[in-house]
């Protein structure tokens, strides 16, 4: 997967000046375009759009240096107005298109290279199972995204099932995992971002279509499931887990991830504080070769 980032980095540094839309480097990469939208994000810690903006703008600052009108430039890397570019390039560097020619002082932001980084090796439990259709059941709520910590609307969304809800969940939960269940989906930033809201769901797994309106039900299609186990602190070790299975091994297995509700299930445990198990279920699919 290494060589392929490489290929869609030298990719987009050929094709700055033109309509580059997200979808086809993505095609190019040879993978689905949410997969590869995760994947770049894991491993370079911003968006595909932020950096394809960024270089955009750094390659822009060398033009208008090398002495091109601000009108010219902004046109050269697809801006539909001027103002719209000076906009633009002043959130990213401070400064106004126009002041640089002027002061010589600039910004700048290199491509990217993907390389190897070893520190250290650290195993990845995982297994692989087939599930068939089945629904989530249970509370939902649009929360706020939040990569790290505990997200205080997710404890107010547990703190708001009645106990009449509990019981329907009980009744319907009849297929692995047997546990209450958090889901995640439908984020404003593709969760890409630390930013915007998605919809997180509390409740079972079910494969009874005769679900209690005071349920939320969400169907889930048959498909693959690559499970993650981890134990530890939580919710770091949890949180830690989802980074790793995007930024370590979705980029060196033989899968990619679809865009379906992904969930996970917490087990505290009873004699240490703040520790858990837990499983991470990402849905996937076999690369296409």
């Amino acid at each position: 997967m290494l060589k392929e980032l490489n290929q869609v980095i030298e990719y987009i540094e050929d094709h700055l000046t033109d309509d580059l839309s997200l979808e086809v480097i993505s095609e190019y990469a040879g993978v689905s375009d949410y997969h590869f939208r995760k994947i770049f994000f894991y491993l370079s810690g911003m968006t595909l759009s932020e950096y394809v903006k960024n270089r955009k703008l750094s390659e822009a600052t060398l033009d208008l240096l090398n002495g091109e009108t601000v009108t010219d430039v902004a046109f050269k890397y697809g801006y539909q107005s001027l103002d719209g570019f000076t906009r633009a390039y002043k959130k990213w560097s401070g400064s106004l298109p126009s002041e640089i020619g002027k002061t010589g002082m600039a910004k700048s932001f290199p491509k990217l290279q993907f390389v190897i980084s070893v520190k250290g090796g650290e195993n990845m439990e995982f297994r692989i199972v087939e599930k068939p259709a089945f629904y989530l059941a249970g509370v939902s709520r649009r929360v706020p995204m939040q990569f790290e910590g505990i997200n205080q609307e997710i404890v107010k969304l547990a703190e708001s099932i009645t106990a009449e809800q509990r019981k329907e969940m009980r009744a319907l939960q009849n297929i692995e995992p047997y546990e209450i269940v958090n889901a995640s989906y439908e984020a404003d930033a593709k969760f890409m971002k630390e930013e915007g809201d998605l919809t997180h769901l509390i409740g079972v797994l079910t494969t009874e279509e005769n679900i209690s309106p005071i349920l939320d039900k969400v169907p889930v299609p048959a498909c693959t499931w690559a499970v993650f186990p981890n134990e530890g602190p939580f919710p770091a070790t949890l949180q830690n887990t989802m980074a790793r299975v995007y930024a370590e091994w979705l980029p060196v297995s033989n899968y990619e991830v679809i865009d379906l509700p992904s969930f996970s299930f917490t087990k505290m445990d009873p004699d240490r504080e703040n520790y858990a198990y837990s499983e991470v279920w990402i849905p996937v699919r076999k690369k296409q070769i």
